[in-house]
């Protein structure tokens, strides 16, 4: 399987030497680092290709590394069910820098996209409808962000006395957060099994 995957990212670098940064094969897959700009076009090379064939996009997703200059990466993965192969591309970006759509090309990335521009705040431009997708409409912040706080910043509950859903900042009030960080083997006055051996040397 992994020759077959080494032998596949040659031919692939080979057509395409104007799209490809690099590929390598780890854990039987194939990954691909592809220039932002040329994502579209080689997408559409690797469904038409008679060798590669990839015709189903599986998922198109993000990872957030906020200490790099080009902080994202955005993720996709596609399967050839004609060779029985599967590949991964993956395209890094500035957190200002927009990605072009592969909406034309595979119509089932509109909803992939919209998600990623959701949780991660990733453009991607030409798409036909960027909005939202998960969260509400007037959504502060992008939360699969690694900056983003795991409390979020408003809190939505429903108000029995207004009789509607109101939006408040979030409050934490510490005297009921315990941080107790002590293990709780810690300060134990008894001999848990296998401490005797421990004594003995």
């Amino acid at each position: 399987m992994t020759e077959a995957l080494k032998e596949l990212g040659a031919h692939i670098e080979l057509k395409r030497p104007d799209c490809v940064l690099g590929w390598d094969v780890a854990f039987d897959e194939l990954t691909i680092t592809v220039t932002p700009t040329n994502i579209a076009p080689f997408v559409e090379f690797l469904r038409n290709d008679p060798t590669c064939r990839f015709s189903t996009l599986v998922d198109v997703t993000a990872v957030d590394y906020p200490e790099r200059s080009k902080r994202f990466d955005v993720v996709y993965h596609f399967l050839s069910m004609y060779q029985n192969q599967r590949v991964r591309l993956r395209v890094s970006v500035r957190e200002d820098e927009m990605v072009p759509s592969i909406v034309p090309v595979h119509p089932s990335a509109n909803w992939f996209e919209r998600e990623v521009f959701d949780m991660f705040g990733i453009i991607f431009s030409d798409h036909p409808d960027l909005r939202r997708l998960l969260t509400d409409y007037g959504f502060r912040g992008h939360p699969l962000r690694k900056d983003f706080p795991t409390t979020g910043y408003t809190e939505v509950r429903y108000d029995e006395v207004q009789k509607r859903v109101v939006y408040e900042p979030v409050q934490l009030t510490q005297d009921y957060r315990q941080f107790d960080f002590m293990s709780p083997w810690e300060g134990a006055n008894y001999i848990l099994p296998g401490d005797e051996k421990g004594d003995a040397k």
